[in-house]
């Protein structure tokens, strides 16, 4: 008699066409078939084989570039903890090249997890774990020159939106008309159209930033933005992840989830990296219509502007994506809009770097994107606890203007919380990564700070009686 045991016998891996076979295959055999015929009929019957599967390389098979020296004895603990999660992502199978910033930090528990300030090329796959939620984090600064920075600072307190959510209808901004039809064309963005209308003109929450500083050159004032693709880029990122974990279970099930990867030449290889150049110009829109708004609100005219992502895939002309987790592109040319210079903040207190990339080989031709932590938030809070929070304020902001949207502090984005901007400007000269060509100096930051503390769902309600 013929079964489903008689098929795993023969080599068949078990699946729903299994019912159909063994029917078939036993009436071949009542009807006297030998065992060559009948296997014949099952073989007709059989999906066709999947492609093979590709598993990890060994550990140590394939190097990285590390750009990053310890300054300290916390430092040390966090770069070792940076090569650990790099020796795992370098057994990814598609990918060929990696490197670490000087601004190296774990982003992630999982072995393998891209670290901040990690690079790393792929052939032929994209990997939406690689970029993350926070999509084409970037910087964009406007040269406004001779204007009072108070009345920035005030205005960004008015027209900018931090925190969590996008603006409330009445006062949302729309992006422009042909970018939101190219969203509706796109598979991944279509379902996002709303989101990027309600997100669009917000800041968002973290080390995102509204920061107003004098161009040391020329002694103009500047506002520079922080900040990523918001809700469309989250919801993006989501909806790659799962693409990416339907293509891992066929061709390589032994890569950890988070390192899962879309084909690039698949159909929706090509739509996914179409959806992140789409976010990349509602992102780069966005930054823009903030310092739009406040240009209009105080009658401003711009003297000078540009930008660049630093949380982002980039592809160049070796035809390999490179997966950027925080790192600042660094060569030539790297975009069409592209106008040579990037911007490199270190914290609310200190320079923000205007840069020129030197498209170091040790760098795979990227720079830092800021200062990076030793400490995750969780343990720079503890090791703050019994402090008055109003003295880590005064005691680290102290000859800015530093303000919180929400009126709350955010102790875990305060200059201490990251790593020295001294040491991190010199290691991005030890490595070669950039060259600093002008500075912002600081006068005023605006970040979100902690926007939970006082939501509406921590609020007791009063009992009844």
């Amino acid at each position: 008699m013929i079964t489903g045991k008689t098929l795993i016998g023969w080599g068949y891996k078990p699946g729903p066409w299994f019912a159909k076979a063994v029917a078939a295959a036993e009436r071949a055999r009542r009807a006297g078939a030998d065992e060559v015929a009948i296997r014949v009929i099952v073989e007709r019957l059989a999906p066709p084989p999947g492609p093979p599967t590709v598993g990890l390389r060994r550990v140590g098979e394939l190097s990285y570039r590390l750009n990053v020296r310890a300054e300290d004895e916390p430092e040390a603990q966090n770069i070792a903890s940076v090569e650990r999660h790099m020796r795992e992502l370098m057994r990814v199978p598609t990918i060929v090249a990696g490197s670490v910033m000087p601004d190296a930090c774990p982003s992630g528990s999982a072995p393998g997890t891209v670290p901040v300030g990690g690079i790393a090329a792929a052939k032929d796959a994209i990997h939406p774990g690689m970029h993350s939620a926070d999509i084409c984090c970037s910087m964009a600064v406007t040269v406004f020159g001779d204007v009072a920075p108070t009345a920035l600072l005030d205005a960004g307190m008015k027209h900018s939106h931090f925190g969590g959510g996008g603006r409330p209808r009445g006062s949302q901004l729309h992006p422009p008309a042909g970018l939101l039809a190219q969203f509706e064309e796109n598979t991944y963005l279509k379902p996002l159209v709303s989101a990027a209308i309600e997100h669009f003109a917000t800041q968002g929450d973290g080390n995102h930033f509204f920061y107003v500083g004098r161009v040391t050159s020329t002694g103009e004032i500047a506002l520079v933005t922080r900040h990523g693709s918001r809700k469309p880029g989250a919801m993006l990122y989501k909806a790659g992840m799962a693409t990416a974990e339907r293509f891992r279970g066929v061709l390589s099930p032994e890569t950890p989830k988070h390192n899962a990867w879309i084909p690039a030449e698949t159909q929706e290889g090509t739509s996914y990296w179409q959806a992140l150049q789409l976010i990349r110009a509602w992102t780069k829109a966005n930054h823009y219509a903030i310092h739009d708004l406040i240009a209009h609100a105080l009658g401003l005219q711009r003297k000078d502007r540009f930008w660049n992502e630093h949380n982002f895939v980039f592809r160049k002309s070796d035809g390999l994506f490179y997966h950027a987790k925080g790192a600042t592109p660094a060569w030539l040319g790297f975009a069409d809009d592209s106008c040579g210079l990037t911007l490199i903040p270190l914290n609310m207190a200190e320079p923000i770097l205007i840069t020129r990339g030197l498209d170091a080989p040790n760098g795979l031709g990227f720079a830092p994107h800021g200062a990076g932590r030793n400490f995750s938030r969780t343990a720079y809070l503890r090791a703050h606890a019994g402090k008055a929070e109003q003295d880590i304020v005064a005691e680290q902001t102290a000859g800015i203007d530093a303000r919180f949207f929400c009126g709350f502090p955010d102790i875990s984005e305060l200059p201490g919380a990251y790593k020295n901007a001294a040491a991190m400007r010199a290691q991005i000269a030890a490595f070669g990564l950039a060259e600093v060509v002008d500075t912002i100096d600081p006068i005023g930051c605006i970040m979100a700070g902690d926007w939970q503390r006082d939501a509406p769902w921590r609020r007791k309600t009063p009992s009844k009686r």
